[in-house]
């Protein structure tokens, strides 16, 4: 990948989007991960003004702090760019005693405070009339459809999401992303217990990568090793059980003869 060229692209992009759109800028939601880390640097290169919103919901402190100092290191770096903490645990407490107990498990939950922080987000930029930027990258978003539909997946754009989370790590040591966030195992800091992306995906983002490739080339399976085939068939699976999150809602097309 021609790194500088790609980040000079996504850049020009981004610019030329808000322009057409006629917004006033970008909000992004900041995790501590690097993929929020480079979107919102590829935003705030921009020059258009940026909200970063570091939004915790009984969230690890190691996360909490990493959001902050990544948020700090955008302020001390690209003019205007304000951070933003909305601690949005007060507001998830209120579901959690107004939703019925019998509904209230694991993943309902975790979905739930992904769709908080996006309203939060549209919050923000529907009163400052600025477009909200996706974090997702191809491996999550169109590959394994790893995000809560109508959380961290409503979006107005996806600054990276036709690039591999390799391309993203990539981009963020170009664009100069703190060795820490760098470093850090991904996580959508969504579970009480800190777990990481690979914890509940069964594979690193390096073997998914790799299966998808792997299908876009149409490659002989033979050629695989047990691993590999182990996570090519984890890989159909998750794309197929949630293309749903891929694809357009579904509309009921009325035949014309219905209509006469």
């Amino acid at each position: 990948m021609q790194t500088d060229k790609v980040c000079d692209y996504i850049v020009h992009w981004l610019t030329e989007y808000s322009r057409g759109a006629g917004t006033q800028g970008f909000v992004v939601g900041i995790s501590g991960g690097i993929d929020s880390a480079v979107t919102s640097t590829l935003c705030a290169k921009t020059g258009f003004p940026v909200l970063a919103l570091n939004m915790p919901i009984y969230q690890a402190q190691t996360q909490i702090r990493l959001a902050v100092r990544h948020i700090a290191w955008l302020e001390e770096n690209f003019v205007p760019v304000q951070g933003i903490d909305m601690d949005l645990t007060a507001p998830f407490q209120a579901l959690e005693a107004t939703f019925p107990p019998e509904i209230q498990d694991e993943l309902t939950m975790a979905n739930s405070r992904s769709r908080l922080r996006m309203l939060t987000l549209y919050a923000f930029a529907g009163h400052n009339r600025m477009l909200v930027a996706g974090t997702g990258n191809k491996v999550e978003d169109f590959g394994v459809g790893f995000f809560t539909k109508y959380g961290d997946g409503g979006v107005d754009i996806s600054p990276i999401a036709d690039l591999m989370k390799s391309e993203v790590y990539a981009l963020g040591r170009y664009l100069g992303v703190l060795p820490e966030i760098l470093d850090v195992p991904p996580t959508d800091g969504l579970w009480a217990d800190n777990r990481s992306d690979e914890d509940q995906l069964g594979a690193s983002y390096a073997e998914l990568e790799q299966a998808m490739h792997f299908i876009e080339q149409e490659k002989d399976e033979h050629t695989l090793s047990a691993r590999e085939q182990e996570i090519l068939a984890l890989y159909r699976r998750l794309h197929a059980q949630n293309r749903h999150k891929m694809e357009p809602i579904p509309v009921a097309i009325i035949p014309d003869s219905l209509r006469s």
